[in-house]
């Protein structure tokens, strides 16, 4: 986890709540895209595998994780629950753990 920036400029919202693997990724790799160099993108996710592939994203492209942390915890899911896969069928999760990253897009 890096240290906290509560002082870092926003220049691009991306909100992945209830959208799982590899979802949150791709939705950052089209925004960086589209971001100019230095722009910081925020990122607000459920699924517990974006601590470990936005990390991976950033080092294996070069921008840097300016900001990762953990919301909150038991937060109500809106998301479809057809559309979420669980390690088991027989339980639909209701709550998830609310992430946030802040990446910075590399400068040319």
């Amino acid at each position: 986890m890096t240290t906290s920036t509560p002082n870092t400029a926003i220049n691009h919202h991306l909100d992945t709540q209830g959208l799982i693997c590899p979802e949150p990724v791709m939705m950052l790799h089209r925004t960086i895209r589209k971001a100019d160099g230095g722009d910081i993108i925020e990122i607000l996710a459920t699924d517990p595998a974006t601590t470990r592939d936005i990390p991976n994203f950033c080092r294996h492209l070069g921008h840097e994780l300016v900001h990762q942390e953990t919301l909150a915890e038991n937060v109500h899911l809106n998301a479809d629950p057809d559309e979420i896969t669980i390690d088991s069928d027989d339980a639909t999760p209701t709550n998830m753990t609310l992430y946030r990253y802040l990446v910075k897009k590399k400068t040319a």
